[in-house]
């Protein structure tokens, strides 16, 4: 069985659901199947707003009371504010994930570690040097993915990650597949654990 995933590195939900989300894969011995994939261009091609056409409000509560309140339900600390560096580009710490892909490498320990670098620790996963540190620290050579992460080869992967996203109406992150059916949101990993239950 298998769980395909969407998401970036840089997003709050998959961050919230990416340790339960490893569970119920392990539990029910699914793999994972990786695909980061560039959000803002989904989000766009869904014709939905982005998140700079959202009220203060509306932002106040969906990257404020809503994180926490999942932060503190699934035991995934967060910053105490907005992350420094979210508006940074994207695309370097999502190929940095699909290169250890390419390499056939369980990618599923790197993938927390940069989701919760960027909401826990305010890490800017922007920046050269914090992404060969934070995959040094889970067991890989950083300066060798961050390369591999730079070649066209890569690259051409996460845009036909992208690409698919959108085939597959696809519009925000996290979104799970299970034999076809889309589960959109963290806060829908019960009905994927029910899902890889049916069989």
């Amino acid at each position: 069985m298998q769980i395909e995933y969407f998401y970036s590195a840089h997003s709050a939900f998959a961050y919230l659901g990416s340790q339960t989300l490893m569970k119920i894969a392990a539990d029910a011995g699914a793999v994972i199947v990786h695909r980061p994939m560039d959000l803002r261009r989904v989000v766009a091609s869904a014709k939905g707003p982005t998140f700079t056409k959202y009220s203060d409000e509306h932002m106040a509560y969906f990257f404020g009371v809503e994180i926490r309140r999942w932060a503190a339900y699934r035991n995934a600390p967060v910053t105490d504010h907005y992350p420094t560096h979210h508006d940074n580009e994207i695309e370097t710490s999502n190929c940095l994930l699909i290169a250890a892909l390419d390499e056939g490498k369980a990618v599923d320990p790197l993938a927390h570690q940069l989701l919760q670098a960027h909401w826990r620790d305010d890490a800017d996963l922007a920046e050269t040097e914090t992404l060969i540190r934070l995959a040094n620290e889970v067991g890989f050579d950083g300066r060798a993915l961050l390369n591999a992460a730079r070649s066209e080869s890569v690259r051409e992967i996460y845009q036909r990650n992208t690409e698919e996203a959108i085939e597959r109406s696809v519009f925000g992150a996290p979104t799970y597949f299970v034999d076809g059916e889309m589960f959109y949101g963290q806060d829908r990993l019960d009905f994927v654990a029910q899902a890889l239950a049916r069989g």
